[in-house]
């Protein structure tokens, strides 16, 4: 079962409940999408009262309702009880085994499985080398304070119209669903020793909202000015090197740097960050202005979120003196701006001698045609600049970074998928309970990413039968992977690469790929207003009557029948001849049931630590 991955979703969960629950799932299903449809309709001026619309609303619960009751078929049905009593097996035997742990791995999607003894001694052993940390020692629960300081600062910005009264009830906290952070470890199984990467989920915290808009007003503007230096995916690597070799500075002598910032969200001083935070803002600010936010509100903000970075792990709280807390949407672009500052030096190094320099987040890629020394001694520099960026950096003509392998093979750059060593192949399960339409792209869109990878045929016809086989193992049909690959070769006029494996004919597909994704970016830059006049966050975004999104739950068996038998419904009663509402766009949203990973893995302290006691009635 634990094969299956994080995001697996045994079928019929809805199904297989009891009755009682089946019964409030059917009426919260109707009440959302009857909303939904009702305010639709209000807003095109139909009647929600009158004999249509109570047959119509009538029809649309008994839909629902014969959907849930009608019986699965004797196959899907021997399945989905067969897993569904091993996962209650599996959950009966990890709550009887407190001393084992299982947890998500760092950046993959399997499981890790070990002793949960060894993982706590590695949290604390994390708390104590950073020292990013100090322990809450009056035993107090923080998150009260938390809440008092976030509606003291939002009411007196409020107050004095320093916020407007949209945006404060946008980012203010919403009580019924408040509770403090909780730290968890990803183990990071593709290093030495697993250390942890350090969470502090906190999606339901005080600060959360202000950290996020946050984040949605200072990404853009910093993205903008950085934008030449900053790798948003692989792919912008493979642009940038191509483009290297292109403007004929790849030689034979070249070599590349990686550098990777050691615990880069919790090592940047606090008081440090917030002083370059003001200096980037006084830069690229309009009369000390982000759209109608003066710096100091932001700054007020900003120190917000750090005082306020507490949390719970096991019986204690802790709080966050040291940097920001990982996963917060503010700490990510708090450290990128103060990174900008700091690698400035190794920014016009590189543009001085032609070279490329870009970073995502913590991973830093570099070229050099310097000898050895020089360039051991700019890195040595940078190194010795600031005593709270660590970097561990390696030079050769063959690296990996990100998820790619680049090498230099005598002169000739040559780019390939990267594989770690402990990720095993995977893609979502054929037999996930997700919409088959998920299953149906993963072929194409592994194609298109391999594609764009890899810098030679043969390369590429490799990761083809590697995405080939790891499908196999997931279950897919070997017709649909086979039809799903010939439509890509077909859709992208690249046969020749398919049938004789040609090297020029790949070259094009390589390029025109790439470039697919450079227009999308050009497009998207341009069409962007500024971010610093009119940052996107602050804009209203205006209602679009034509538009109806219903998200309902999805499960296979008859219920993945709904989409379809609700466009008939639809139809039927209100899109007839002559019908006002034939502008209406019906966008259905599956919401899928539990993935292995929320049924399994269980991160979160006693809820009583996290929770308000007597919670506000605001």
């Amino acid at each position: 079962m634990l094969m299956n991955g994080l995001k697996y979703i045994i079928p019929c969960q809805n199904r297989l409940s009891r009755q009682s629950k089946r019964n409030k799932i059917i009426e919260d299903t109707y009440d959302t999408i009857s909303a939904k449809v009702m305010k639709c309709l209000g807003d095109n001026h139909t009647s929600i009262k009158d004999e249509r619309a109570n047959k119509a609303f009538s029809e649309l619960k008994q839909l629902i309702s014969d959907l849930y009751e009608k019986p699965l078929s004797r196959r899907l049905l021997r399945r989905a009880r067969r897993q569904h009593k091993q996962i209650q097996r599996l959950q009966t035997f990890l709550s009887s085994r407190p001393d084992i742990i299982i947890c998500q791995t760092d950046k993959s999607s399997g499981f890790y499985i070990g002793d949960a003894k060894t993982i706590e001694l590695k949290a604390y052993e994390y708390m104590h080398t950073t020292k990013a940390y100090k322990a809450i020692t009056d035993g107090h629960c923080p998150l009260p304070e938390n809440l008092n300081a976030v509606q003291s600062l939002l009411g007196n910005l409020l107050q004095r119209k320093a916020i407007t009264k949209e945006l404060y009830d946008k980012i203010y906290p919403k009580i019924n669903k408040l509770e403090l952070a909780h730290f968890h470890g990803l183990p990071k199984v593709h290093k030495v020793g697993i250390p942890l990467r350090p969470i502090i989920a906190g999606i339901h915290a005080p600060a959360t909202l202000t950290s996020k808009f946050l984040n949605d007003l200072l990404a853009p503007i910093y993205l903008k000015v950085a934008r030449e230096t900053t790798f948003i995916h692989s792919i912008d690597v493979i642009k940038q090197l191509e483009t290297y070799v292109d403007n004929g500075y790849f030689k034979s002598t070249t070599r590349f740097i990686t550098a990777d910032v050691k615990n880069l969200y919790t090592m940047i001083p606090r008081q440090g960050a917030l002083e370059t935070l003001i200096r980037f803002l006084l830069k690229h600010s309009n009369n000390r202005k982000i759209g109608t936010l003066y710096i100091d509100t932001i700054l007020r903000m900003a120190r917000l979120i750090l005082d306020t970075n507490c949390f719970a792990y096991k019986n204690n709280y802790y709080q966050q003196i040291h940097g920001g807390a990982m996963g917060s949407a503010f700490t990510q672009v708090l450290a990128n701006i103060y990174m900008l500052e700091w690698e400035q030096d190794l920014i016009q190094h590189q543009l001085k001698h032609k070279e490329i320099y870009g970073r995502y987040i913590d991973d830093i890629l570099m070229t050099t045609n310097q000898s050895l020394d020089d360039t051991q001694i700019e890195l040595e520099k940078a190194k010795h600049k600031d005593v709270n960026i660590e970097i561990e950096c390696i030079i050769a003509s063959t690296v990996n970074y990100l998820d790619v392998t680049i090498t230099n093979e005598e002169g000739q750059l040559r780019t390939t998928v990267y594989h770690k060593p402990t990720a095993e192949p995977y893609y979502l399960p054929y037999r996930s309970d997700h919409p088959h339409k998920y299953h149906h792209n993963i072929p194409y869109s592994a194609l298109t990413r391999a594609a764009r990878l890899c810098s030679n045929v043969h390369d590429f016809n490799l990761e083809r039968l590697r995405i080939e086989m790891s499908l196999l193992l997931g279950q897919y049909p070997l017709k649909l992977i086979t039809n799903e690959f010939l439509r890509f070769f077909q859709m992208n006029k690249a046969m020749p690469v398919f049938q004789q494996l040609n090297q020029q004919a790949y070259q094009e597909l390589h390029q025109n790929l790439l470039n697919r994704t450079a227009r999308k970016d050009t497009t998207s830059n341009d069409t962007m207003k500024d971010p610093v006049r009119y940052p996107a966050v602050l804009q209203k975004n205006p209602w679009d009557r034509k538009k109806m999104y219903l998200r309902y739950p999805f499960e296979n068996g008859p219920m993945a029948a709904f989409p379809k038998q609700l466009t008939s419904w639809w139809k039927k009663h209100y899109l007839f001849q002559g019908s006002h509402l034939q502008h209406i766009k019906l966008h259905l949203i599956p919401k899928t049931n539990s993935t292995l990973a929320r049924s399994l893995i269980h991160k979160k302290p006693p809820r009583n630590m996290l929770r308000l006691s007597d919670e506000p009635n605001n």
